[in-house]
């Protein structure tokens, strides 16, 4: 064997199955069982938890730590589109690649291994994110496999050239197609062209839909009903859906039984929902996140991600999945073992079933991806926010953290 990981408490494992070993050969897992007898490099996990790679199913590494450039804004009126949109202009691709390093380097520290972003499109950033982000996906296969979805934050049909734009994107090789129908003048003609064009180029779908104050206007059943018309059950997700927190829990479940029929995922985004819902309020303040444990329990596949770091949609964050589960399990007060299982579950295979990978998880012939963190369960990872000690991509290590250590006299 090229590695063998020793007394790792696999994370697809009922609680308290004893720890068991990986081995890795030519990139791949080659055996999984306790005691392997096998020869080669050894990396000793020490009873620790140990996942096939956590997965960021939604971030904007493109528009990452630009807040400093960004104009302050009444909290009222807050626009994260507004903030960022007059800065265009200095996001060269020089600049774009620096800065969405920094934020995949973290990303990958804190163990993602998979990763979809979403890339803007449109007449004022031009293909200069695209071409980035395409470069560093290249740049860091050996650590991160990087999908892009590209689609138009500020408008389709109300901004002339964005189309064009898509499509080429589509032409060179962009494999997810998404959209933001709320920055629309038409919102329901953007989806539309958005499903068009998925079914032209075969793409899959991945859309930021119904955040805002109220209820009212929800596109998601448009979506749904678009799904359903074009059978692309399985391959359409909708990110956000702060608008569900607003409704009581049996017109939810009744919404997700719907999505769930039509093979509809959902990606739920704590950090951005939180600092940008209810600021309609001075007191009283909405939370804006969606319940994704209760979407899964009426048969919705759901992940948990990041959105944005350290721009004016989400001006905080480190890049830590797991961090970000546990913003997300205080906001809507999970405290089961259960629940924070399923919490560390959208975190890892609920988010590879989610971007359709078909070559994820620990079983012999999948890619050599371990990442192992200081917790022996997923609700403890979770709970205490557990720290990443080291992460392998094909067999490769890629990233080490050293175990605290307390100092006694």
């Amino acid at each position: 064997m090229d590695l063998i990981i020793r007394n790792a408490r696999l994370s697809d494992r009922p609680a308290g199955h004893p720890p068991v070993d990986i081995g890795i050969e030519d990139g791949r897992i080659a055996a999984i069982g306790p005691g392997l007898a096998a020869q080669g490099e050894v990396y000793d996990a020490g009873g620790r938890l140990a996942c096939p790679g956590l997965v960021e199913t939604h971030i904007h590494i493109d528009k990452s730590r630009i807040i400093d450039r960004c104009a302050p804004q009444p909290r009222a009126t807050y626009s994260p589109v507004k903030g960022v949109a007059p800065i265009k202009d200095t996001m060269t691709l020089e600049d774009t690649y620096r800065r969405a390093e920094r934020t995949l380097q973290e990303c990958v520290l804190h163990g993602a291994t998979r990763m979809r972003t979403q890339v803007e499109v449109d007449p004022g950033i031009g293909m200069r994110g695209f071409e980035a982000v395409e470069a560093l996906a290249r740049d860091y296969k050996w650590a991160i496999d990087v999908e892009m979805c590209v689609f138009p934050q500020e408008g389709l049909t109300n901004y002339p050239g964005t189309d064009e734009l898509l499509v080429e994107s589509l032409k060179r090789g962009a494999r997810v197609l998404g959209g933001a129908p709320r920055y629309d003048t038409d919102g329901p003609a953007q989806i539309d062209r958005i499903f068009e064009l998925a079914r032209e180029y075969d793409t899959d779908i991945d859309i930021h839909l119904d955040v805002g104050p109220t209820p009212d206007g929800m596109y998601v059943h448009q979506v749904r009903e678009l799904t359903e018309k074009y059978k692309r059950g399985g391959r359409v997700v909708v990110g956000h859906m702060a608008k569900l927190s607003l409704l009581p829990p049996d017109e939810v479940a009744k919404i997700a039984r719907q999505l769930a029929d039509a093979g509809v995922a959902v990606t739920v985004l704590p950090a951005t929902d939180l600092f940008l819902m209810g600021r309609n309020r001075d007191h009283s303040v909405v939370r804006g996140v969606a319940d994704a444990n209760h979407l899964c329990a009426h048969g919705v596949n759901c992940s948990l991600s990041s959105n944005n770091i350290l721009n004016p949609a989400t001006p905080l964050g480190d890049c830590s999945l797991v961090r970000m589960a546990n913003l997300y399990a205080n906001v809507v007060q999970l405290d089961r073992p259960e629940q924070l299982t399923e919490c560390f579950d959208m975190l890892t295979w609920r988010s590879a079933k989610l971007l359709n990978l078909k070559d994820y998880g620990f079983k012999v012939g999948n890619p050599g991806d371990v990442v192992v963190l200081n917790a022996e369960s997923p609700k403890q990872a979770i709970a205490e926010i557990a720290q990443p000690l080291a992460a392998f991509k094909n067999g490769k290590r890629t990233v080490r953290w050293d175990a605290p250590v307390l100092l006694r006299p």
